[in-house]
């Protein structure tokens, strides 16, 4: 049995005895909207937010005001083992000058999703965690607390949808990426290549001109960190058929969607990208001894041309050095009806413990707040703003001129279609890495074709939607 499915019959498992020990969880209001009024003369020390079962929601609360005199000690488990002690060092300096008596507590966690996957089960994990995509929307409500109602709180923040279930919102976004490619200007001129390329034939072309020309890797896949294979899977949506419907509500019913389109759109281009840059030997020698840490001064420097990243990545390679300006953010070449789009969604989402006592849910909700509206995060790691009309950050200056697609949501009644598709056939779409990693090491050695590859993912994906009952369209 493969690691996803054993994760998930864990939480299965875990939550069906848990159940019954629990008491009822507090949700949102349903009355709460993005400019509560507050009720003077609290005991708190300051106003009384709206609340339901007497936890505020997100959207009701003012920061600096409510809730002055809580004490709590929260635990913050996090994927970002670069900046505990900086940057979110920093952060709770900030925060506790709003709110003394809150002490935070960061665990850094290397292996990110498949630990926190894991300690999930146990309910004792700490008060906020970056949740892993591997949980289903189902078992959102045993292991989170509700932020409020998506329709008051989509009024607010961006990214909303991707951990709402049955109209509650159980993840607040950290940041928002547009997906892209990020890569050195300087290697580029010297390799001649002029115009961003549009078509996955041009960026070929481009990495084939940095290796006849200049002495850089032209593409570094990271293949040996793991998790960074699977930043291919978030092109193969809005970036590749420039559809906010295709995500949620059209790759779970499509018949053979792996296969090729012939005009270098849709999943398989995407993939496909990857199989010929490394069937021509356009990526690192071996790909078994790349470094993830290092790779960041590598292109900076201009020892590589590309990598295949979210817009998350680009502050940190300008950062690894001392050439910040020769690092730029393109869109993934795909070009739809001759337009460009680029999938933008939210990066790792915040989620508050269901099993934290009540003033720990409080003062987590208030740390989630204060990060989302007052931290600058999104804005500092060149992400996608996280509050609604938020000024967006430099490096996705070269999106002018480019859609972004947000992911609409399945309808009701289809919430975890996806999910159940997507586990059963075992392709693992942002879930696990290990299907684009079978997409390199089969053009590495050459053993499979893409065509191959896609009619097993293609059987597989049919085969799950017949054991699920659910319609091809």
């Amino acid at each position: 049995m493969k690691t996803k499915k054993l994760l998930s019959l864990l939480l299965v498992m875990v939550l069906a005895f848990s159940l019954a020990a629990c008491g009822k969880k507090n949700t949102g209001n349903n009355e709460a909207t993005p400019t509560p009024t507050t009720t003077e003369g609290t005991t708190d020390g300051g106003t009384t937010p709206d609340t339901a079962g007497g936890l505020p929601t997100i959207d009701s609360i003012k920061l600096g005001e409510d809730y002055k005199d809580i004490t709590a000690t929260i635990k913050v488990l996090t994927h970002r083992t670069d900046i505990v002690d900086t940057k979110f060092a920093n952060y709770i300096t900030e925060f506790q000058k709003l709110y003394p008596n809150i002490k935070i507590e960061y665990e850094a966690v290397t292996d990110y999703a498949e630990d926190v996957t894991i300690r999930l089960t146990t309910g004792d994990w700490g008060d906020i965690c970056m949740i892993p995509t591997t949980v289903n929307k189902t078992e959102l409500p045993n292991l989170f607390a509700s932020f409020g109602k998506n329709e008051n709180i989509s009024k607010v923040y961006n990214f909303t949808n991707n951990f709402a279930y049955n109209g509650e919102v159980y993840g607040i976004a950290s940041t928002g990426n547009a997906q892209g490619v990020v890569y050195n200007k300087k290697v580029f001129a010297d390799a001649g290549v002029t115009s961003i390329p549009k078509t996955p034939d041009e960026f070929l072309d481009a990495l084939q001109k940095i290796k006849d020309k200049t002495d850089a890797i032209p593409m570094y896949t990271n293949f040996a960190a793991g998790w960074t294979m699977g930043a291919w899977d978030a092109y193969i949506g809005g970036s590749a058929t420039g559809d906010a419907d295709y995500m949620n509500n059209k790759l779970v019913h499509a018949k053979d969607p792996f296969a090729n389109r012939g005009d270098q759109t849709g999943p398989y281009a995407v993939y496909n990208t990857l199989y010929e840059a490394t069937k021509r030997g356009l990526i690192e020698d071996d790909p078994t001894t790349t470094d993830w840490e290092g790779s960041k001064g590598m292109i900076n420097r201009g020892e590589i041309g590309t990598m295949v990243l979210g817009s998350w990545a680009v502050v940190q390679m300008q950062q690894a050095g001392d050439n910040a300006d020769d690092i730029g953010y393109m869109p993934f070449p795909i070009t739809v009806n001759g337009k460009q789009y680029a999938s933008a969604g939210p990066d790792y989402c915040y989620g508050i413990n269901a099993n934290s006592s009540d003033d720990n849910k409080i003062a987590s909700m208030l740390y989630v707040k204060w990060l989302t509206e007052n931290s600058n995060f999104a804005y500092d790691e060149g992400g996608i703003p996280i509050v609604l009309g938020a000024e967006y950050p430099p490096v996705l200056d070269a999106f002018a001129g480019v859609d972004l697609v947000v992911d609409n949501p399945a309808p009701a009644g289809e919430e975890t279609f996806f999910n159940d598709v997507n586990s059963k056939s075992e392709v693992g779409i942002n879930s696990d890495n290990y299907h684009v990693q079978q997409v390199l090491e089969s053009a590495l050695t050459g053993s499979t074709t893409m065509d191959d590859i896609a009619a097993e993912w293609n059987a597989k994906w049919t085969q799950a939607q017949t054991d699920l009952g659910i319609e091809v369209k």
